[in-house]
């Protein structure tokens, strides 16, 4: 979408727009915690495990408060999502789709709010606060990645 920009930072976007970018990071967060639940059942009980456990809690939370965010604002939470993609059975594989999905949402809220900017300045105090969790998130995963011997976690930054 084109948006044109506003004065004040951000663009002029309606709060239909705005329920729309937040119904989309509502959306992955579904979708990360699903995945992230799936993996930490099917990976044996250690140090990854748990990490991934905790961080799916913390992505539930996120849902939480986007929720809250969407419906303040006159919207529905929308419960659709695509297909997913676990990153396989095996530690490695998941750990790597973990962090890519950590990246992709870093990226995405970075650009969420550059979006919104200062015309929903709760909206993005919120998404600030969910993009600072999503980077710990994508350390953590990382460093237990490195761990194992991750090939690909230079790659991944």
């Amino acid at each position: 979408m084109n948006y044109p920009i506003s004065l004040f930072g951000g663009v002029n976007l309606d709060p239909k727009e705005i329920i729309a970018l937040l119904n989309e990071d509502f959306v992955r967060e579904i979708e990360a915690t699903m995945i992230y639940v799936r993996n930490a059942f099917l990976i044996p009980r250690c140090d990854p495990s748990r990490v991934t456990e905790a961080i799916g809690v913390d992505e539930m939370r996120h849902m939480n408060w986007l929720a809250e965010l969407i419906i303040k604002r006159g919207g529905k939470p929308s419960m659709e999502h695509g297909e997913l993609d676990f990153g396989g059975d095996d530690l490695k594989g998941q750990l790597e789709m973990q962090v890519s999905l950590e990246t992709e949402a870093v990226e995405r809220y970075k650009k969420h709010i550059e979006l919104i900017g200062d015309i929903d300045k709760e909206a993005v105090g919120v998404l600030r606060h969910i993009l600072d969790e999503e980077k710990r998130h994508r350390k953590e995963f990382r460093m237990r990645l490195e761990k194992i011997g991750g090939s690909n976690v230079e790659r991944m930054k």
